[in-house]
């Protein structure tokens, strides 16, 4: 970890001149092709950017990244790829997206991609280095599409009386007058029929609209996961399927996607398709600071073991996440599921972060932990994600892939880690 601290330190100071403009070849088979599209110099080593939020963007060499000439990045290039299906309509990538298609899937061939195309710039905020990284995964959990006694538990849909209402006034406080437009859909407006009390909405910077429900003359939040599981939505939501186990089920809600194994053998593709814009509450600090579990237990497999010994409580614990997602049924799932850019997630070379610093789709190259061997793990990722506890320049979550494996790896995961973002040659970093 010490001789990690210090390369990230030393990339912060290096003044390596950017490498020349020059036409970019690659290997394919016994001949060499010459890219349609030459690359642009690299953003000077040394450059800074400042967004807001004390974060800060140093734009380095790829000598500083470690393990740089290890990776696999084959693998990096075909995640890259599938995420060019949506960002090659953005003009600062459509060259470079161009470029990545024709490029052989080779390591030799995608590591000259990367370094020839992109600038990387080191990532920091408050003036610290270091952030977190988590995991996440794609769980399967044992359900059923009526209800029984075995599967009680039900995975709605969007809720009959969920309304979205587009705001970004940046007022948290104060009423507004909000007008239905649709049936989960409302505006504002000084002729509205509801009154809305913008100080019982959870809004905060990034807010973009007001989740809510009406209650005679009042547009009032939506429930909460307590309320919602105390029976606020009887009848008044679809119901797509019934789970086996709550636990298994608020998980399948944090990861925002999931597969559903039928009793007949069949799986149910279970797609994120809103949520109550409660915010996301860790019920592992919780539990810690309650004394139920220990740090080292603060993970999804500790928690889900002190639960199943203390059912009495669950209701306690689960509550304490306001935050709740609705579903709809998607396609059986040949690859991962879809991120918050649109395309496949891939095992081990997608990642979730803040969007608001890393831009969807971008490379970014992550030093951190591996949970399973305690052994670093640096490795080039593709940004194809978001998550409502993924907030900050320096915080990822690590996509595991699907199933009980994934899960459990994903669940050990809480390490320090370190971000360095790449963009295209010429790009400079902007809060999105």
């Amino acid at each position: 970890m010490k001789k990690l601290i210090l390369l990230i330190s030393l990339s912060l100071l290096a003044s390596c001149s950017p490498y020349a403009t020059r036409p970019a070849t690659h290997s394919t088979g016994n001949s060499t092709a010459t890219y349609n599209i030459p690359p642009t110099e690299r953003v000077a080593s040394g450059t800074q950017a400042f967004l807001s939020d004390g974060t800060r963007f140093v734009a380095t060499d790829y000598h500083q990244l470690p393990s740089w000439q290890q990776q696999r990045f084959s693998g990096s290039l075909k995640a890259f790829q599938i995420g060019c299906e949506r960002l090659q309509a953005r003009p600062q990538w459509t060259a470079v997206c161009q470029v990545a298609r024709s490029t052989r899937n080779t390591d030799a061939a995608a590591k000259k991609f990367f370094e020839q195309y992109f600038t990387p710039w080191v990532v920091s905020q408050n003036g610290k280095l270091g952030g977190k990284v988590t995991g996440y995964y794609e769980p399967e959990i044992k359900g059923s599409l009526t209800y029984s006694p075995q599967y009680p538990f039900p995975i709605y849909a969007i809720p009959d009386n969920f309304i979205v209402v587009p705001y970004t006034g940046g007022k948290r406080s104060g009423n507004l007058k909000i007008q239905m437009t649709g049936k989960h859909q409302g505006e504002v407006s000084s002729s509205g029929d509801y009154i809305a009390n913008l100080a019982d909405f959870p809004l905060n910077e990034r807010s973009k609209s007001l989740k809510g429900r009406i209650e005679g003359n009042r547009f009032l939040p939506f429930y909460t996961r307590a309320e919602i599981n105390a029976g606020a939505l009887n009848g008044r939501a679809p119901i797509l399927a019934y789970a086996a186990d709550p636990v298994d089920l608020f998980f399948m809600h944090v990861q925002g996607s999931g597969r559903l194994s039928l009793p007949n053998g069949k799986t149910l593709s279970l797609i994120y398709a809103d949520k109550n814009d409660q915010p996301y509450v860790s019920i592992g600090r919780y539990m810690v600071n309650r004394g139920y579990i220990s740090m080292a237990d603060a993970n999804a497999n500790g928690i889900k073991k002190w639960l199943a010994q203390h059912p009495h409580q669950l209701a306690e614990v689960l509550g304490q996440n306001p935050g709740y997602v609705f579903f709809k049924t998607g396609q059986a799932q040949q690859t991962g599921p879809i991120g918050a850019l649109g395309v496949p997630l891939t095992a081990e070379y997608s990642v979730a972060v803040d969007k608001h610093f890393i831009e969807l789709g971008s490379p970014i190259f992550v030093a951190t932990t591996d949970p399973r061997t305690r052994r670093a793990l640096n490795r080039l990722m593709i940004a194809q994600d978001t998550g409502s506890a993924i907030t900050g320049a320096v915080r990822i979550d690590f996509f595991w892939g699907f199933g009980h494996d994934a899960g459990r790896t994903a669940g050990k995961m809480n390490e320090v880690g370190y971000v360095w973002s790449l963009l295209p040659n010429g790009m400079m970093p902007n809060k999105h």
